[in-house]
């Protein structure tokens, strides 16, 4: 999985026959902060519960209990967080590529850049 930079626009992720849009943008659309953030995180960290256990999803899992960390009561956030997220999706996209939760937030780190 590769996000680039989307504006005011929609994209979809999909595979193995599944396919999510999410739409972000729009006239009134600002960057996202550390709170919406933090909500994508702990959605796709919920949704990956029903996810077979292995060493994939736990590395994953680990990722992202670091970033909810991270972003828990943070009112801005970190320097390089969106970039280590991304990185997260990109790198075990075959685990999350049927998971709505994983094209919330990509939506929300692509509007975030990094």
């Amino acid at each position: 999985m590769r996000l680039g930079d989307i504006h005011g626009s929609a994209f979809s992720i999909g595979g193995s026959n599944n396919t999510n849009t999410v739409h972000h943008g729009g006239p009134q659309a600002g960057a996202p902060g550390a709170p919406e953030l933090l909500e994508a995180v702990l959605d796709l960290r919920a949704a990956l519960v029903r996810l077979p256990r292995g060493a994939d999803r736990s590395a994953l899992d680990a990722e992202l209990d670091g970033a909810a960390g991270d972003l828990e009561g943070a009112e801005e956030i970190r320097p390089g967080l969106v970039t280590r997220l991304r990185e997260a999706l990109e790198r075990w996209a075959p685990l999350v590529e049927s998971v709505s939760a994983a094209t919330a937030l990509g939506g929300l780190l692509a509007t975030l850049g990094g």
